[in-house]
């Protein structure tokens, strides 16, 4: 085997000039400096820029900020037009964008830290709209978790699972990151809850996006939350918990109804809900199936366990409440690109509102990265809507090419017969 260095400097991430070329072209640079304003002179790069060079680093395969020095700022400077700022600069103009921590001071006299960021929110929302991920005359379905991120932070606080982070509040509609208030991981999950949804709804009807259906697990059953829930969204279905008064109206079930969901067999049934309320025509749709150990229950005096769902949909069956409810299980697959694909694994800072700025801002970067790859998908054979990030930096951002200046003109040579052209 022999080998021959070529003094002419090709990069082998070229394909991510193809994204900034749509983040340019759809006026997202525009509508970041438009909303976040500019930067003070001496800086000398707007949020534009930097949010830009900061989805290069992930959309590169990078994991940390600090790859753009380390692995990716020759290859980013290659391209023309390109200020490539230094990762101090991008932490710095992330720590600009940081708002106060909100403090509440809990029933039993705990304080709990909340972080709040109205503008990124904002910000986020106006960008999907941009891209066309949201639009003013369609209605979505939203869902909304607490999800833990475990870390070690200066002001990370031990969570119920006993290792030490943070909790924050996450709502979503399908695959889009729509808000995130961070707060501190000993928060209870209901805690403030309907405050933060409140903000949620709200943010969104000031974008004239509307909810059509909502859907939450358990941590969001109580009346508070349900009060909001049901004021801002047509419909709802929030998982209920056990209880006393449940166990009881359990037992007087006699109309089970044998359905197969997902090849296996589960007895549904209906009660009228009345536990918060009297006067309102919510409805609890039961699921059960025998326990393998077929272990008498103390509290339901059966072999059976039990799964209830809290609605104000009276039109459809058992079964499709049951199974609409199931497929929020694909929001939870988020939290997981987030964590391993833009960088929440790696916050890269100390406190809880500064990493709360890094969440909204990689969470845009995410969404811009669907929309991204969802024109891709209409030209490659070999990438889908679906494709995770990894396999879209191996199938498209890794081809080679350099950038020449010809004609009077800048023009990139790619080193493929892929249709990257037909992107243009």
């Amino acid at each position: 085997m022999k080998i021959q260095n070529l003094k002419t400097k090709v990069s082998p991430f070229s394909g991510i000039s193809l994204v900034n070329h749509h983040f340019n072209k759809i006026g997202l640079t525009q509508l970041i400096d438009k909303e976040l304003g500019q930067r003070v002179k001496f800086a000398g790069y707007q949020y534009g820029e930097i949010f830009r060079n900061l989805s290069n680093v992930f959309l590169s395969g990078g994991s940390v900020i600090e790859d753009i020095d380390s692995h990716l700022k020759e290859h980013l400077k290659s391209i023309p037009n390109n200020n490539v700022p230094s990762p101090d600069t991008v932490l710095r103009s992330l720590n600009e964008l940081t708002t106060k921590n909100t403090e509440y001071i809990s029933a039993s006299d705990i304080s709990y830290k909340f972080n709040i960021n109205s503008k990124l929110s904002r910000l986020n929302i106006r960008a999907l709209k941009l891209t066309s991920q949201l639009n003013e005359s369609e209605e979505y379905d939203l869902d909304y978790d607490n999800q833990i991120n475990a870390n070690k932070k200066w002001d990370a606080k031990k969570n119920y699972k006993k290792s030490t982070g943070y909790f924050p509040g996450i709502a979503t509609i399908g695959n889009k990151i729509i808000s995130i208030e961070n707060r501190d991981g000993n928060a209870n999950v209901k805690f403030k809850q309907s405050e933060t949804l409140k903000r949620t709804y709200k943010l969104l009807e000031n974008e004239n996006i509307t909810i059509n259906r909502s859907r939450m697990d358990a941590g969001s059953y109580s009346k508070e939350v349900i009060d909001v829930v049901d004021n801002h969204s047509k419909l709802f279905y929030i998982r209920a918990n056990k209880s006393s008064f449940l166990n009881e109206q359990l037992r007087n079930i006699t109309n089970w109804q044998i359905v197969e969901i997902n090849y296996k067999e589960y007895e549904l049934a209906s009660l009228p809900f009345t536990q918060f309320y009297k006067d309102r025509n919510y409805r609890l749709v039961i699921m059960r199936e025998l326990k393998i150990d077929k272990q008498t229950d103390i509290f339901t005096q059966d072999a059976y366990k039990y799964r209830a769902i809290l609605t104000n949909d009276h039109d459809w069956t058992e079964k499709q409440v049951i199974e609409f409810y199931n497929k929020r299980g694909a929001s939870e697959k988020i939290f997981d690109e987030m964590n391993n694909d833009f960088g929440w694994k790696h916050l890269p800072f100390s406190f809880l509102n500064q990493n709360n700025t890094f969440m909204i801002v990689t969470a845009m970067i995410k969404n811009f990265y669907n929309y991204m790859v969802n024109i891709v998908s209409d030209k490659f054979e070999n990438i889908k809507s679906t494709t995770r990030l990894k396999g879209f930096v191996f199938k498209f951002i890794s081809v080679a090419g350099r950038w020449v200046y010809q004609g009077r003109e800048w023009i990139l040579k790619l080193f493929t017969n892929k249709p990257y052209y037909q992107l243009i």
